[in-house]
Formats: structure tokens, sequence, C-alpha cells
């Protein structure tokens, strides 16, 4: 039975954080829930990164709270907790960057994720999602268009599927056919599979598809949030469009 959607899988209590004496995130909150699709926005440099690497303890938060609650455990705060532990305990994570191993085939890849954790009901149909994946087994990483190298990473993070998908900037550099198919995906591991989705992005189409949620942050301050229907021309041309 599906937890009830109105807790938050993560919620983030005014968090903080700093790059030496810079502060780059200001008292930043932010609820996800279960089985939708969050997206952080906000034009480059403002902060959106920073904080993904905060709740994937890439980065240490100086003041805040980062609480996890799954149905089966207590609550926990997270800041204490090391980026593998968070990741053993269901947050999955695709970096812009993709992380895949270059010198290893398609299917070595998919292999090592697999050794990491259960393969839950998505692992068992991995080329199902990714059927474009199945012809390039034996391809190494190195030799993969860069549509290819994100639907390699987005299955490496899905093999042992997490509780909650972090995917920073997916839409950076692929075609706009895997864009689209990008958006359907999410909307049903979110609708499927319960899973809960977060992403950063511009790329206005594809959020307005694939999200449910928008956090816009502006100078590492969230300033504007709610359902992805609000994200309208007032709030686009105050905080995203150049004046």
């Amino acid at each position: 039975s599906k937890a009830p959607k109105e807790y938050a899988m993560l919620s983030l209590q005014a968090v903080n954080q700093y790059y030496g004496d810079q502060h780059t995130l200001w008292n930043v909150s932010l609820d996800l829930v279960p089985g939708e699709c969050t997206c952080i926005i906000g034009l480059p440099g403002m902060g959106k990164t920073t904080l993904i690497n905060c709740i994937t303890g890439h980065l240490p938060v100086e003041s805040g709270r980062i609480i996890w609650r799954d149905t089966e455990n207590a609550p926990r705060d997270l800041l204490n907790v090391t980026a593998e532990h968070r990741a053993a305990m269901g947050i999955g994570y695709v970096a812009q960057d993709r992380r895949i191993f270059s010198q290893l085939t398609v299917e070595e890849n998919l292999h090592i994720a697999m050794m990491a954790g259960p393969a839950g009901a998505i692992g068992g149909e991995i080329y199902t999602l990714f059927p474009a994946l199945y012809a390039l087994r034996q391809v190494k990483g190195a030799g993969l268009s860069e549509d290819s190298r994100c639907e390699l990473a987005l299955a490496r993070a899905l093999i042992s599927p997490p509780r909650l998908l972090i995917l920073d900037e997916p839409t950076r550099g692929i075609g706009q056919a895997l864009v689209h198919k990008l958006g359907s995906l999410i909307v049903r591991l979110c609708e499927d599979f319960g899973m809960t989705v977060l992403l950063t992005g511009q790329h206005l189409a594809f959020i307005r598809r694939a999200a449910t949620r928008f956090c816009l942050l502006h100078q590492g301050r969230s300033v504007a949030h709610g359902d992805v229907s609000q994200l309208d021309e007032q709030v686009l041309s105050r905080w995203i469009t150049p004046h």
C-alpha cells in the first residue's frame, strides 16, 4: 500500500552552505513528496547543483537540517551521514557529467551497478526501458554518443531502484527526441513505480512535462515554489527571463 502523499520523503529545513567565506545557499527549505517529481530551476550559478550536492552528501552543510523519512524507520537527519551511506539508503544520483566508466562496456557498467544492491522491478526490465542500450551492450562508454551516455547513466541509477532519484541537468547536451523520451520516463517512474524524483534544469517544456512541483533558486535563495502550473510568465519574467 502506498504511503499517504501528505508526508515528505525528504525535507530540507533552513539549509545554509558556504564555499569558503562565500554564502551560497541561504535558508533553503524544500519538501519532496513521495511519488512526485520536483524540479529546481534557476539561471546558471544560482545554487542548483550546490543544493543537489548538499542533499547527496558531496558538500557539507553549514546549518539547517535534511530529514529523510521512509515508512520503515524513524525520521533521520542526514547531515552526519556519508554520501555512500545516503546512496545505500535509497538516494540515487546522476551527475551532470554522467560519470559512467568510459573503458567498460555498457553491459559491464550495468553489471557493476547491479552489484551495488538488489535489482528491483525496474532493474529486471532495464533494456525494455532503454532499448537502444541493448544494441550497444558491447560498446565501451568512451564510444557512446551523448544521448547513449545519458541513457546508460540513468540505467545504472535505476538498476537497483532508488527511492529518491536525483538528476542534475539531465537534458544538457542531449537531442530533442531523448528529451521527450526522458520526460515520459520520469512520469512513468513516478506514476507506475512510485519513485520520487528531484531534478535541476532550465528546459521549460521538459520541466512542465516531467515535474509536478518546482522550487526556483535565485542567488542561493528559494524565491518561489509550488505546483508547476504556477510557473507562469510573471514568475519566469521576474526571475528567469533576461530583462
